[in-house]
């Protein structure tokens, strides 16, 4: 495989819960107080739909309202950003040593969100990870489709020109949205890790190929793959 595109929150980056938090600030912006019935319709949502692109997810909840959208959006990503910054975050348990044998093993590595740029920045400056990818992408980057379209994996495949064949691409993530964003774009190996927010029968039944505990597997699954084990 010559370019890998890895999830960032719960795949890569351990969550801890950061986007619940942060949605239950969001969350007054859109009437639902904690607590009520609302919020915790709305909180199953944001559950159901983790990995997808943040304003996608608040336009549903504001029930096609942009305004209002976009008013919850910059509440989430703002209760969020505050949150990484007082520590909060932290990487996966051999994460960062799994990116840089990627890299050692010659592959490019693309690190994608579903948050805003400001928020992904906030993320990797907070891990001192602002290096260590390739390249970084959020939704904004990929004409403002992310997650479950294909776009961010694509975009990915076009920024780096680290492969001349889908069939050459591997991608990782935690959620549903990261398996259908992966098989859409046409990856040969679409990676569920069970670090993050669903679990296995979900991240299969949404097309992953393969299913591991963390993403600290994956380099030694690509080889494995690579030598037709």
């Amino acid at each position: 495989m010559n370019l890998v595109v890895l999830d960032m929150a719960g795949t890569t980056v351990a969550d801890d819960g950061l986007v619940e938090r942060a949605f239950a600030v969001a969350a007054r912006t859109l009437g639902a107080e904690p607590g009520s019935a609302r919020h915790d319709g709305q909180l199953a949502h944001v559950r159901a739909t983790m990995g997808e692109s943040k304003i996608s997810v608040f336009r549903r909840l504001a029930d096609g309202d942009e305004e209002r959208a976009r008013c919850a959006n910059a509440a989430f990503e703002s209760a969020y950003g505050r949150l990484v910054a007082e520590g909060h975050c932290a990487p996966v348990p051999g994460a960062r040593e799994a990116i840089e044998r990627l890299r050692a093993d010659g592959r490019t590595v693309v690190l994608t969100t579903g948050f805003a740029r400001v928020t992904q920045d906030a993320i990797l400056a907070a891990l001192g990870w602002t290096d260590l990818a390739d390249l970084t992408l959020c939704p904004a980057d990929a004409g403002g489709r992310g997650r479950p379209y294909p776009d961010l994996v694509l975009t990915a495949l076009l920024r780096t020109r680290a492969a001349d064949d889908v069939r050459r691409v591997a991608v990782a993530g935690d959620t549903v949205s990261d398996m259908l964003s992966g098989t859409r774009a046409g990856a040969a190996v679409v990676a569920g890790v069970l670090t993050g927010a669903h679990d296995e029968t979900a991240l299969r039944a949404a097309g992953a190929t393969h299913v591991l505990a963390s993403v600290a597997e994956l380099p030694a699954l690509l080889a494995r793959v690579e030598d037709g084990r």
